[in-house]
């Protein structure tokens, strides 16, 4: 654990960091591409949320920034043996201005491919501390290679057939619902890559279809990870290739992510008619279950936006139609893209909804017509949890809330120590006029100092 002094220095090199970052004009997010982090966590580093202690990463940093490792108080990389001084001259058009410029050597694309080869071990690399850093670390590490899978950047992209594809992203799915950061970050830029390279070669309407199910996976994930950013470009990948594969339910799927963006963008009525025209669209008017799933499904989502919007009424007229449809459905019914709609998912909304219209008694109410253990996935479970710890928080109730997060932890460990969202909520309750030690082994466990 880190030492109070340490902690001080962390906070210290994180302001550092946003103070070089703005006097370049640059975003969080520039500033993660270059540094090899997503905006969300170059914003924890900044804010001194995740201390900015490891030495690794402060090289990094001050890399993407061009600042000396002695402005973060370390000692400067001693010269490798043999190195050759550098020559130094003019900027062109800057008259006294000075570059640094290398000599030519021989075998430079040599040299540059084993530099990007180093970059890239030195980005998989956890960060070292304790398991709330690591899981910390797995959501970076997921939304790093994500990226670098989505633009293409892979040495080799696997070649494989429609039926690996399928196991491969329903073993992801696997990954999802039972919190597996770590799992997924192994598992989900290879499916990327691979779902590229298949509809890429044959440019099929099936295939095109499955690589949209891929993203919309990916989606979902970058969300959880607040990476907005990726998301929005995730999202809008879904929604091509879903209507290129002729896909309504996954294009449905892919809209109702882009209405969860819009509405973290703050854009609550274009969120509201993203998820509402979808629901209303011909392709998803049949009479299969699996389509009034799924209008079930994107009437809660609008539900959730009006909540946000403080539109409370608006927020239970649309919770009571999802909850309608799922009544005439008479169960659970299952989806080909992960997860189901019943009543009991209904409710879970109605609880997220309740929070979010600023009612955590109602949202308590609604929890408390829920077995827990009933609930289908680890990923719903830990939600459940969640949210209930949300709605006591909001109430005032700080050892009710803890308590749901110790079991929500309980549920998935990485789900709790790697959501911004989650962690939010943990250092909001250290803010409090007291703390116990069961809430500081929690913060310490998501490494929240």
């Amino acid at each position: 654990m880190a030492t109070v002094r340490q902690q001080r220095q962390g906070a210290g090199s994180g302001m550092r960091v946003r103070q070089a970052r703005l006097a370049r004009a640059w975003t969080l997010a520039e500033l993660g591409r270059r540094a090899g982090y997503s905006a969300a966590q170059v914003s924890r580093y900044e804010r001194g949320l995740a201390p900015l202690t490891d030495v690794t990463v402060i090289r990094r940093f001050a890399h993407a920034l061009e600042l000396s490792v002695e402005d973060f108080g370390l000692a400067p990389a001693p010269a490798l043996p043999g190195s050759r001084p550098a020559a130094r001259g003019s900027l062109p058009g800057l008259p006294g201005s000075t570059v640094v410029r290398e000599e030519p050597r021989e075998g430079e694309n040599v040299r540059r491919r084993r530099l990007l080869a180093n970059l890239a071990a030195t980005a998989s690399l956890p960060l070292v501390g304790a398991g709330g850093a690591r899981t910390q670390a797995s959501g970076d590490l997921l939304v790093a290679r994500v990226r670098d899978a989505m633009l293409g950047l892979d040495d080799a992209p696997p070649t494989t057939t429609t039926t690996r594809l399928r196991g491969a992203l329903a073993v992801a799915m696997g990954d999802y619902h039972a919190g597996s950061y770590g799992a997924l970050a192994e598992r989900l830029p290879r499916l990327v890559a691979a779902g590229h390279a298949l509809a890429d070669d044959t440019a099929s309407a099936e295939h095109q279809a499955l690589l949209a199910e891929v993203y919309v996976l990916t989606t979902r994930m970058l969300i959880k990870l607040d990476d907005v950013q990726l998301g929005w470009m995730a999202a809008d990948r879904a929604r091509v290739t879903a209507h290129a594969g002729n896909s309504p339910l996954v294009a449905a799927e892919a809209a109702r992510n882009l209405a969860v963006l819009a509405r973290k963008a703050g854009w609550h009525e274009q969120a509201m008619r993203i998820a509402l025209d979808a629901a209303d669209h011909p392709t998803l008017q049949g009479s299969s279950p699996r389509f009034a799933a799924e209008r079930g499904l994107l009437l809660q989502s609008a539900a959730y936006t009006a909540a946000r919007a403080r539109d409370r009424d608006g927020m239970r007229e649309l919770t009571d139609e999802a909850a309608a449809i799922a009544a005439r459905l008479g169960g659970v019914v299952l989806r080909d893209h992960g997860g189901g709609f019943g009543p009991t998912t209904v409710t879970l909304h109605r609880i997220s909804a309740e929070n979010a219209a600023g009612d955590p008694g109602a949202a308590i109410a609604a929890a408390r017509t829920i077995t827990p253990a009933t609930l289908p996935t680890v990923e719903r479970r830990c939600r459940y949890f969640t949210d209930i710890a949300t709605a006591y928080a909001h109430w005032g109730r700080r050892d009710q809330s803890l308590h749901a997060l110790l079991n929500a932890e309980r549920c998935s460990p990485e789900e709790i120590h790697t959501r911004p969202a989650v962690r939010a909520l943990v250092s909001g309750l250290l803010v409090g006029s007291r703390t116990t030690p069961e809430l500081r082994a929690l913060a310490a466990r998501c490494a929240i100092t």
